[in-house]
């Protein structure tokens, strides 16, 4: 098995990544952040620490957050400025 980083482990098993990394610091195993990659025997720690079953109620017993909204600066969809409109042609120079 290859190396995994804490917040994908922490994605599948439906927790934060905050949550993983107090659990293992629980469990003995040092990690630095989420981003940490992890060997085999310490992703079976976790995943045992956290059973299928358990890790999904738990998930679903945390309310959901507001989706985010765009701030005042953000840019919209859509063109930046109006398109240019039609010039008529240069009547000739008698």
């Amino acid at each position: 098995m290859a190396k995994v980083r804490v917040h994908e482990l922490a994605k599948e098993l439906g927790i934060t990544s905050k949550d993983a990394v107090a659990k293992l610091a629980e469990l003995g195993e040092f990690v630095r952040s989420a981003s940490s990659t992890i060997e085999a025997p310490v992703v079976k720690k976790l995943r045992d620490a956290y059973p299928a079953d358990g890790a999904k109620a738990k998930a679903s017993d945390r309310p959901s957050r507001p989706a985010a909204r765009p701030s005042a600066g953000a840019p919209t969809r859509g063109p930046s400025r109006p398109a240019p409109s039609p010039r008529p042609a240069a009547a000739p120079s008698p």
